[in-house]
């Protein structure tokens, strides 16, 4: 065999092992990305809370179909020691009596976060969470009526701490689920004030928000729900932004009705 077959033949059997390599590594990519896509997505259905008409449907029956469930508490503030422990739900394979007692607790391990008490941002399917502060032995709810929502997001201030959180309510979209496809509501939690408050306007959807710098301040992008079918659409239907006074609880213009007039003649061409 000549020296120029055999690396003919050498360079044949490298390239071969180098295709099945690169086609493995491939393959293994796609599989992790499905899998990381998979676990990350909390906008799924199944991370909802039942609509107010299945809950109905049930109490008529004396049923239950979903039970709550608690997560690993996530210390919120170093300083004083406080805690938030976010409170997830199961839903049942099937019904079962209402009346018949809880024995199913546990964290929701499929949805814990990398443990970092500095993050400022916990993942899950949550309906509620409580605020605990292991030095008096106290805690504390956060919301008194029905919500779903996927995120807790902490943001550190000198003098305060927020909790941050967009959570549907309502089966806007009438698919027999609360989940993160209806609209949402924005809640602003204040440590040093003790107190919730809500943030929404009607038929709109909080679609994104981010703090104004060095302020407690936010900038709201709504999503208007203009086809009224109870859902954003964000690839043909607009949003609007307002803008948050933390002080007074007001929600304000950004940009005035004037502008906005304007800017939509010249899209459509109709400015003179």
């Amino acid at each position: 065999m000549t020296i120029e077959k055999y690396n003919q033949k050498l360079l044949a059997i490298l390239g071969t092992i180098g295709v099945l390599f690169l086609t493995v590594a491939l393959v293994a990519i796609i599989a992790i990305t499905i899998m990381e896509h998979r676990r990350y997505n909390y906008d799924d259905i199944e991370t909802g809370i039942l609509s107010d008409e299945k809950i109905e449907k049930l109490q008529q029956e004396n049923k239950r179909e979903q039970i709550i469930s608690y997560e690993t508490p996530k210390l919120i503030d170093t300083l004083n020691l406080v805690y938030i422990i976010p409170v997830s739900h199961k839903t049942l394979n099937q019904t079962e009596d209402i009346n018949e007692v809880l024995n199913a607790f546990s964290s929701y391990e499929n949805y814990e976060s990398a443990e970092n008490r500095y993050s400022n941002d916990f993942y899950g399917a949550y309906n509620n969470v409580i605020i605990y502060n292991p030095k008096d032995e106290t805690n504390k709810k956060l919301f008194d009526h029905r919500v779903s929502f996927n995120t807790i997001n902490t943001t550190y201030y000198d003098n305060d701490i927020l909790l941050v959180i967009k959570a549907s309510e309502k089966d806007t979209y009438k698919d027999g689920v609360i989940d993160l496809q209806d609209l949402k509501s924005l809640y602003l939690y204040s440590f040093s004030k003790n107190k919730i408050e809500k943030i929404n306007m009607d038929g709109m959807d909080v679609y994104n928000y981010t703090f104004i710098d060095k302020s407690k301040d936010l900038i709201i992008a709504f999503g208007v729900d203009k086809n009224n079918d109870g859902q954003f659409n964000e690839h043909n239907e607009p949003t609007l932004i307002k803008k948050y006074d933390f002080n007074n609880g007001a929600l304000l213009d950004i940009i005035d009705t004037k502008t906005t007039s304007e800017l939509q003649k010249l899209l459509e061409g109709t400015l003179k």
